[in-house]
């Protein structure tokens, strides 16, 4: 079933081997018991080229600690979805592209919450495969479609998704693989289908991350397996305003993303030429 996944559908089998080792931390931030068995082989084999990238020996470190990162990336929205979910008028929570996410396995969610979760086939295929006969918290809703397809707003309301309701969504490791006009393109197909209030949630990198020579150890990992980063920007809040969001970015190491993990200095915004990671969250105009 893995050799069915192309390039960019296996990075979710890294996220996975990355929330795996997460696990077994005494620290942990938070706990999957299910992300070893949706990493597979291959996700500990794509972290072990990303840990000799990141963690050089004899030299210094110049690129983000991924484990830090990814581990901060998913407690950072576990938290944001359950606050979204403690209100009452929140009944339905999208995940596009869904990847190895166990949210809907590993956290408890209020009966009245339809959880929907789109992504490739492939990969709700290979997921359902290594889940087994898990059952989910939540009603749980699967949409086998790629996010370019013309059509997966209404496969989404197949499945049961009212664009008159309030939604919450989370666009997590979704807009850097992408270019610059998928990216918007996205945004706007989100929005044409969220209601006034529906909440927001996404990260992003900024454009320097793209092209900064220190970074090259990561990016040349990911062009190697076939999928490059392709977009960034530095006025995350400028890009969702103009599709119709009001929106923070927060970066990692700034309160309420930092869960005594970050271990590099956070730049100012105004700091040119630097890298940076944001999480984005806000509301539907």
């Amino acid at each position: 079933m893995t050799a069915s996944l192309d390039a960019v559908e296996r990075t979710a089998l890294l996220t996975a081997a990355l929330r795996a080792a997460e696990s077994k931390r005494p620290d942990r931030l938070y706990e999957d018991p299910h992300a070893a068995a949706l990493a597979g082989d291959i996700g500990p084999e794509l972290l072990a080229e990303v840990i000799r990238a990141t963690f050089p020996p004899g030299r210094e470190r110049t690129i983000p600690s991924t484990p830090d990162y990814n581990a901060i990336r998913t407690r950072f929205f576990d938290d944001y979805l359950r606050a979204a979910a403690e209100d009452q008028d929140t009944t339905q929570i999208v995940l596009a592209p869904a990847g190895m996410d166990s949210r809907a396995y590993r956290l408890d969610w209020p009966e009245r919450v339809r959880w929907f979760e789109v992504d490739r086939p492939a990969v709700l295929a290979y997921k359902a495969e290594r889940l087994g006969a898990t059952e989910p918290r939540t009603d749980h809703r699967t949409v086998a479609v790629d996010l370019t397809e013309p059509d997966w707003e209404a496969r989404l309301e197949a499945a049961g998704y009212d664009p008159a309701v309030p939604s919450t969504w989370l666009l997590e490791g979704l807009l850097y693989y992408v270019p610059a006009p998928d990216a918007h393109r996205v945004l706007e197909r989100v929005a044409a289908i969220s209601a006034p209030g529906s909440r927001i949630a996404a990260d992003i990198v900024n454009a320097a991350a793209l092209t900064l020579p220190h970074m090259r150890g990561l990016l040349d990992v990911f062009s190697g397996w076939g999928c490059p980063w392709l977009f960034g920007t530095d006025e995350p809040e400028e890009l969702f305003d103009r599709h119709g969001f009001d929106v923070r970015a927060t970066q990692p190491g700034e309160a309420g993303a930092d869960f005594g993990r970050w271990p590099d200095p956070v730049p100012p915004r105004s700091e040119r030429d630097v890298r940076r990671v944001f999480f984005v969250h806000g509301r539907r105009r």
